[in-house]
């Protein structure tokens, strides 16, 4: 048995927070009754509806997915692109990505069906190192990557600070790798900052997403999370 609004956050509809008002405003029911009361348990044969629509209650399961180049995070596509859980025909339950990549970036994605764990890893305030590495156009040195460590404006708001690694540069193609840390998670926020200090981005990888890392997996390949990560992601999120 689970509390109600533990079971409307696991299945994607809201965060947790948000299902006790949903539930407060008396808009769910369960086997067919209006459920006001918070902290009420349910099991799974319970009929939970919210707004006259059933939620399905699966079992959590969390995965961790080494995304390729040229996929799109998302479950459909309008484009008919292929999307992220194109790559997991075996797996039964609803699962989605928790926060994205870009279409052209490769790296790590964890993908899950428990909405409450999306939303805390997904939330601003939370500060989960994300490493990324970067090819970008230029030599990059101190100079030109010392302002993302203070933070710079992008699109009318300042980025947190990051860290940086030179990990090579090749003064013939005029190209240089670098390692990025952030723990934000704007739209192109890696390659707008890189492409703000003169370093246009050309192939963008990420690495690391907390602890984990891409060890083990190659590009389309996935595993499950264990109980251990899932704890530390839970635990980085407070």
């Amino acid at each position: 048995m689970e509390r109600l609004q533990k079971v409307i956050a696991h299945a994607g509809v809201a965060s947790r927070r948000k299902a006790e008002e949903i539930i407060s405003n008396g808009r769910v029911k369960v086997n067919g009754e209006v459920i006001t009361e918070l902290g009420t348990k349910v099991g799974k044969k319970d009929v939970v509806e919210v707004d006259g629509v059933p939620i399905y209650q699966e079992e959590p399961v969390y995965y961790l997915f080494y995304k390729p180049r040229g996929v799109i995070s998302a479950v459909t596509d309008d484009k008919n692109r292929r999307v992220v859980t194109d790559f997991f025909p075996e797996v039964t339950e609803r699962i989605y990505p928790v926060g994205r990549l870009d279409y052209d970036t490769s790296g790590i994605l964890i993908l899950t069906n428990d909405g409450d764990f999306s939303q805390k890893l997904a939330h601003p305030k939370h500060q989960i190192d994300k490493v990324y590495v970067a090819k970008v156009k230029g030599i990059a040195d101190q100079k030109n990557l010392y302002p993302l460590t203070k933070g710079i404006v992008l699109e009318g708001k300042k980025t947190a600070p990051a860290r940086y690694d030179i990990i090579s540069s090749d003064k013939k193609s005029e190209t240089s790798i670098v390692e990025l840390t952030i723990h934000e998670g704007r739209n192109h926020q890696v390659k707008n900052m890189l492409q703000a200090v003169g370093l246009p981005v050309q192939k963008l990888k990420r690495e690391k997403y907390g602890e984990l890392t891409l060890k083990g997996l190659k590009p389309g390949e996935y595993r499950r999370l264990n109980a251990k990560e899932i704890k530390n992601l839970l635990h980085q999120a407070k």
